[in-house]
């Protein structure tokens, strides 16, 4: 028999079956009893009306039947055949529909495993940290988010990304050191795509990181991923607060765009360029950096104090034992470090200060009383000269390190460029226009040959900035190129009966830092570590970035190791806030020291103090730096 669309009622019904037994275990298992009940209530009907024992009515003989089925018990051989017939038939059903439905549990079972293996199940969390993607980064990150939550007796970690959910816990587990107060939630997925977003429940979110992918266009997921988040029609009303960077200044008005006032967006290179071209000048800069950048030691708070109303800035830089005042953000107001030491206090102002915890944060109550006037000392620091710097590689950060180096160097300063591709070359030409205190050179060559490093080595530089090559085909590789460079300049500056020049020098891995330590460079600026650093800090506290951004750009106050004998007398012992009122009164704020007898030594910190005790004592001698925030 046919309908008129030409599929038989068989093909039908079996269509129907297919599509009802392909909606899973529990469909399957639904066939299975019911037509387990019908062939129990067949075999059930027909002994009840063969007679067969009239004292049984038909619940007992299905209660009988059933038990059978589930729990086969020997059956005497002294019945009738028909009893016996049905007792073996549903003896071999009980057996057969009990196999079916373990094997249908098992099968469930299994399926559930293997979706939680997936990452596929939905994350139901609050106040937690999402990070979107999966880099170098994550773990840099992860670490701080642990040292900064330490004190909390649970914080949340939940991870999005293109990677199987396995791989992902299994490479946190043998890079990161467990943490009890921290849970890490990995779920497999598209940090581009609405309906994964809705997997790691990015609307109950505190944060949320975006990190780029590897590529040949990473900006362009970034701004996908934003686009994913920002016009989401089931997105929160409250605002988020979203951190991610950007790798081409060209792409960074489009990402503020999507991402509006809710996300901060860091232009990484940029930054590192910068940091690059003020730390060749001062050796420890970049430890200097990452000690403020880092939560495992003091950090950047903001703080009210409204008893402080009606005083000055200057003034509060001394009303602190154990915290530095280093900044103000008045009311309704954008963050100034270094702001004019008359500017008053407000109320409602907030103070930027370093401290090891929000909770030391405390008037100490102590006045100019503490200052040893006899220990300042007033000299001018010697005028500069001009400098000589050499650069050796060349990546997308080495346009910007030539323009920033130029804000900071005197009239008549010189750099030489000296890489293996003829790139830099058309690149350099192009920011000639825009230098003014420098006059810039090109050559190319091996910058891991030791002939070609002594030859250079014979002009006279006072410093040295080794780039790392991005372009080689893995980040050990570019590391390792560096290491062979920073080992060749090493023995040359031993050797050297010249001048010594300092060495700078550009690290993409952060566990590569540890093997440089062996050749005595003055400076690593860990790239993928900076990065991490600053996304964690920013992820924490959003107004954090504007106080990077005053910081690592020429337009504010920035950090200087300026010598100790500008300041105070050495060789006696003076506190800190002899050295806090002597920079004070040249409108600076004093916020460390650098001792020069540790400044190789990676277990005394680089010989860098941040945020001293201000009432002990210390004796600095020849050598010897302060460091403070300044204006030039």
């Amino acid at each position: 028999m046919k309908k008129n669309d030409g599929v038989s009622f068989v093909n039908r019904l079996k269509y129907e079956f297919d599509k009802t037994i392909s909606r899973g275990p529990l469909a399957l298992g639904a066939w299975v009893a019911l037509v387990s009940a019908i062939i129990l209530l067949v075999l059930s009907l027909g002994l009840h009306f063969s007679g067969l024992d009239p004292a049984m009515g038909l619940k007992e003989i299905l209660w009988t039947m059933l038990m059978q089925a589930l729990a086969p018990n020997p059956v005497p051989f002294s019945g009738p055949a028909t009893f016996l017939a049905a007792m073996l038939l549903i003896t071999l059903l009980g057996l057969f529909m009990v196999s079916i439905f373990i094997g249908i549990i098992a099968t469930a079972i299994d399926a559930k495993v293997q979706s939680l293996r997936e990452g596929r199940s939905q994350v139901i969390e609050k106040d937690h940290t999402v990070i979107l993607g999966w880099d170098e980064h994550i773990f840099s990150i992860i670490s701080q988010l642990a040292q900064t939550n330490l004190h909390q007796r649970r914080s949340c970690i939940v991870i999005l990304a293109e990677q199987e959910k396995v791989k992902m816990e299994e490479e946190i587990k043998a890079r990161m050191k467990p943490a009890s107060h921290l849970e890490i939630v990995c779920r497999s997925g598209s940090p581009i795509d609405m309906v994964d977003l809705e997997i790691v429940s990015i609307n109950t979110a505190r944060s949320i990181i975006i990190l780029a992918p590897d590529g040949e266009d990473p900006d362009t997921y970034i701004i996908k991923a934003l686009l994913a988040i920002m016009n989401n029609p089931d997105r929160r009303l409250q605002p988020y607060h979203i951190v991610t960077e950007i790798h081409e200044a060209s792409n960074l008005d489009v990402a503020r765009l999507v991402g509006k006032d809710e996300t901060t967006i860091l232009l990484i290179s940029d930054i590192i360029a910068h940091i690059v071209a003020q730390t060749c000048r001062q050796s420890s800069l970049s430890v200097v950096y990452i000690e403020l950048m880092n939560f495992e030691g003091d950090e950047i708070y903001f703080k009210k104090e409204p008893t402080l109303a009606g005083r000055t800035f200057g003034e509060a830089l001394l009303l602190y034992e154990d915290s530095a005042v280093i900044g103000l953000c008045p009311e309704g107001g954008k963050p100034k470090l270094n702001p004019p030491m008359e500017t008053p206090l407000g109320a409602n102002d907030q103070l930027i200060v370093i401290a090891e915890e929000q909770e030391t944060i405390r008037l100490s109550g102590k006045t100019l009383s503490a200052v040893d006037e006899q220990g300042i000392r007033v000299r001018m620091p010697a005028p500069a000269a001009p400098e000589a710097t050499l650069i050796l590689g060349w990546n997308e950060r080495g346009s910007t390190i030539l323009r920033e180096l130029d804000n900071y160097v005197s009239s008549g300063s010189k750099v030489k460029v000296v890489a293996d591709v003829t790139r830099p070359e058309a690149e350099m030409l192009a920011q000639l226009p825009l230098l003014k205190n420098q006059v810039v050179s090109f050559q190319a060559g091996h910058t891991s040959d030791r002939g070609v490093l002594t030859a250079l080595c014979k002009e006279s530089f006072d410093h040295v900035i080794v780039l790392a090559d991005q372009e080689a085909a893995s980040i050990q590789l570019a590391d390792a190129r560096t290491l062979i460079t920073l080992l060749n300049l090493r023995e040359i500056n031993r050797l050297s009966e010249t001048k010594q020049f300092s060495i700078v020098s550009e690290m993409l891995d952060v566990r590569n830092r540890n093997l440089a330590t062996v050749t005595h460079v003055d400076d690593f600026i860990v790239s993928d570590e900076l990065a991490s650093l600053l996304m964690a800090q920013i992820s924490e506290n959003k107004e954090l970035n504007l106080v990077f951004e005053d910081l690592f750009y020429p337009e504010g106050s920035e950090i200087y190791l300026k010598p100790a004998a500008d300041y105070v007398n050495l060789g006696q012992p003076v506190n800190f806030y002899t050295v806090v009122e002597a920079a004070r009164r040249r409108c600076e704020v004093a916020i460390g020291y650098r001792v020069v007898e540790y400044a190789g030594d990676p277990q005394k910190g680089y010989g860098i103090v941040i945020n001293p005790d201000k009432s002990k004592a210390v004796q600095f001698r020849e050598g010897d730096k302060v460091i403070v925030l300044a204006e030039g």
